[in-house]
């Protein structure tokens, strides 16, 4: 089910996508769609509890894009908590299956994404490929590893998604290889606008477990972070590139 409480399996159901708007809508109705709140609001009380999203807006975290963030995720976490790790699995499998029903393979994002598509690969019995981030430097010079055929119906799986850009290199590195990149899915979105744009002009729907529309909440509710501090988390959200938490 959706947010909404509209079944999944039916968003665009019997509708003809032939202009580019159409092709645009199509990809605006799937993409950005958590599956389900519950699915959502538990995946966040993990990721606080084991300390894989850490929110600290007073003294924030620098990323590799040189933002000031006052959030760090690192979902590599979750694979040390077999609960945990079961539970994203089992979402990440009813997901792809619902969005997803004609893929023929998976493929993971280097590093993060390759051991939630080995394990979601295996669930659903398909093969499994990943992608490096450039080719390989020695040896056979691969960027893509494993072996795929060209047509072949493909999900890639990431981690995280911020700006969207690494993980849509890896969907034109499928794609030059002649792969189908059918969707993508990943465990936690920040939900930024720059990432929304790109995904939809690239045409590739884009689907999560989680977001901090369910982050945020729950990390007020479980005292991880206080009230106070949440409209500057929001701040940053509404304007990451921007965002300066000397401001209130």
């Amino acid at each position: 089910m959706g947010e909404d409480g509209v079944s999944v399996e039916r968003i665009g159901a019997g509708v003809s996508w032939n202009t580019n708007a159409q092709r645009y809508a199509k990809i605006c109705l799937i993409c950005f769609m958590v599956l389900h709140p519950e699915f959502a609001t538990k995946i966040a009380e993990f990721l606080l509890q084991i300390g894989a999203v850490r929110l600290s807006p007073g003294a924030p975290f620098t990323w590799a894009s040189g933002w000031q963030s006052p959030i760090y995720c690192d979902n590599r976490l979750t694979l040390s908590y077999p609960e945990i790790r079961s539970y994203i699995l089992e979402a990440l499998t009813l997901s792809v299956r619902a969005h997803f029903p004609d893929v023929e393979a998976i493929a993971g994002v280097a590093t993060a994404g390759i051991p939630q598509g080995v394990l979601l690969a295996d669930k659903l019995g398909l093969p499994f490929i990943y992608v490096r981030s450039a080719p390989k430097g020695h040896g056979m010079g691969n960027q893509i590893e494993g072996h795929v055929e060209a047509g072949t119906r493909v999900v890639v799986i990431e981690d995280l998604i911020s700006t969207g850009g690494s993980s849509l290199k890896a969907v034109e590195a499928l794609q030059t290889a002649g792969v189908q990149v059918v969707g993508m899915a990943a465990i936690f979105n920040y939900g930024f606008e720059v990432s929304r744009s790109a995904f939809a002009q690239a045409e590739i729907p884009l689907i999560w477990l989680c977001d901090p529309k369910y982050l945020v909440p729950k990390a007020e509710e479980k005292d991880y972070i206080c009230s106070a501090d949440v409209k500057m988390v929001h701040a940053f959200f509404a304007d990451p590139a921007h965002w300066n938490h000397s401001k209130k």
